[in-house]
């Protein structure tokens, strides 16, 4: 939509942006200008271009099964998965998000068309000034993502896949596809910012791909008996192992250039799921902040809408009230769980380091030294959204208030003692300790097996060896582990062996297995 500014629509009380619920296309535009005055010349955001898109429920639902990207390639999954939400929101056991927002160049925000025009405003600022400013800004975003390239790789990819669907019949190309969706939590690249897509690279890259040859390679290796004598060395210095790249954390990006019986098409196709799965990498890392940055800054947009007159009591508390349901931090047998509610913590800690940065106490000039009555709420919170995760934030700005707020406690669970003990309470090493727990609980390390491909026996029978590093207690559910090898067996082509193995002393803990079928290739 034009997002140009234009006169106040007949009828409106003079000053405010609109009355009651009802809203249209001229009252959207006047509420955008009027929220980005306040982002942009008081809190001074920046932001990719803006795209607003109004749609309705059932192409929310649309945008849920897609992983809220606007195309996408097609596959079973998504109509399975669109299904179930449609089923659970008929039912009225799940409801729709206000908003979607995607993390491209212009950033697109799809507003539902059911939405009253107090939400209609209160989701500009959320998600075309609050999250954009955070994708626009943040350091992992920029690092891990190009926001002006991801639309037209969606594109490519789409048309990719219809290609071959129709080449090589879509039942082969779902066959790579399952595989690969299997194996996307393992398909990216964590530990290089130098890593970053170059998706339009990519899309001229992919049409001229070099072609893995097959010349090399005689099928009656497998025959031939083992002689132990004969393995490749393992050592790091193996020239095998420096030609593959061993180790090697990325699958996806492993089988892509070394599975030795997949086609050209096959590879590419493999490659696609890795640059998608790649895009959403920093996401899971971010979650917290983004959703605190992006509330942070609809909250205060919209109190400032009401003091400065534009809109009036009743807009302002739904405003308020909607806040309150996002917010909320249900209690531990409320549904709450283990785990923190990202928007409520993410919140509450946004607040907090305004609050230490104006009216500071004694307490936070002892732990935040730095920024306490600095005066410069907005400048402080800007860089911390421009220079943290997740896990680092919390480390950095947890503070004992927030701690209290959320009644924050630690318990040791000793399976070999018949008690649970409260080992982390609320003085200065108990708000120490508790920090330090929450921020472990958003460490990506927590999130993610630790898998690599530690050795590829080319000479012989070609066995893919790999090593999951864990501790005695966290190993897979073994039908787990077999289902998902086999994936991975599929793609290789050949036999596929996973050692679970101590991180600390060595000790293989399991080990799996999975045959190959010979490859995927017809």
């Amino acid at each position: 939509m034009d997002l140009r500014p234009i006169s106040p629509p007949a009828g409106t009380r003079p000053g405010l942006l609109y009355q009651g619920n009802d809203w249209n296309f001229e009252i959207l535009r006047d509420c955008y200008d009027a929220v980005a005055e306040i982002a942009e010349g008081e809190l001074g955001l920046t932001t990719y271009p803006n795209r607003l898109e109004i749609i309705t429920s059932e192409q929310m639902l649309d945008v849920y099964t897609a992983h809220g990207m606007p195309l996408g390639y097609r596959h079973w999954s998504l109509g399975k998965r669109f299904i179930a939400h449609e089923n659970a929101y008929r039912r009225g056991m799940m409801g729709l998000a206000y908003e979607v927002v995607i993390n491209s160049d212009p950033c697109i925000s799809y507003l539902m068309e059911e939405n009253s025009a107090t939400m209609q405003t209160l989701v500009i600022a959320h998600a075309a000034f609050g999250h954009n400013h955070f994708f626009h800004n943040n350091r992992l975003f920029r690092e891990w993502t190009n926001a002006s390239e991801i639309l037209d790789y969606l594109e490519f990819a789409r048309g990719y896949i219809h290609q071959c669907e129709e080449r090589h019949g879509i039942a082969a190309v779902e066959r790579i596809l399952d595989a690969a969706h299997a194996l996307q939590g393992q398909g990216v690249h964590r530990h290089s910012g130098s890593r970053r897509l170059d998706l339009r690279g990519e899309q001229r890259r992919a049409e001229a791909r070099r072609l893995h040859e097959e010349a090399t390679f005689n099928d009656l290796w497998r025959t031939v008996p083992v002689d132990e004598e004969q393995q490749p060395d393992t050592a790091l210095n193996d020239p095998l192992r420096r030609r593959l790249g061993l180790p090697e954390e990325n699958l996806l990006y492993f089988l892509e250039k070394h599975a030795p019986l997949l086609a050209p098409w096959e590879r590419e196709v493999i490659r696609i799921v890795r640059m998608i799965a790649q895009y959403f990498y920093p996401q899971p890392q971010l979650k917290m902040m983004n959703e605190g940055c992006a509330t942070w800054v609809h909250d205060y947009i919209m109190r400032r809408l009401h003091e400065n007159g534009r809109i009036d009591d009743a807009s302002y508390l739904e405003a308020i009230h909607s806040t309150s349901n996002v917010i909320t931090q249900p209690d531990f047998d409320a549904g709450g769980g283990p785990s923190f509610n990202p928007y409520a913590l993410g919140f509450a800690m946004m607040s907090d380091i305004a609050r230490i940065c104006t009216s500071p106490t004694d307490e936070d000039r002892a732990w935040f030294p730095d920024i306490a009555g600095n005066n410069r709420p907005v400048e402080t919170l800007k860089h911390a959204w421009a220079e943290f995760r997740d896990e680092s934030f919390i480390l950095q700005y947890l503070s004992p208030t927030v701690m209290r707020r959320f009644r924050m406690f630690r318990i040791h669970d000793d399976t070999s003692a018949p008690y649970l003990l409260v080992d982390a309470i609320h003085d200065d090493a108990g708000y120490r300790d508790i920090r330090r727990t929450v921020a472990q609980n958003h460490d990506p390390a927590s999130m993610n097996a630790e898998i690599e491909i530690v050795s590829a026996n080319m000479h012989t029978d070609r066995l893919l060896t790999m090593e999951h590093r864990t501790t005695r207690g966290h190993q897979f559910h073994p039908e787990d582990a077999r289902r998902t090898l086999q994936h991975m067996a599929d793609l290789w082509g050949y036999g596929v062996q996973l050692i679970e193995r101590d991180t600390e002393d060595g000790t293989v803990l399991a080990t799996h297995d999975a045959t190959g079928r010979g490859g995927v290739r017809r």
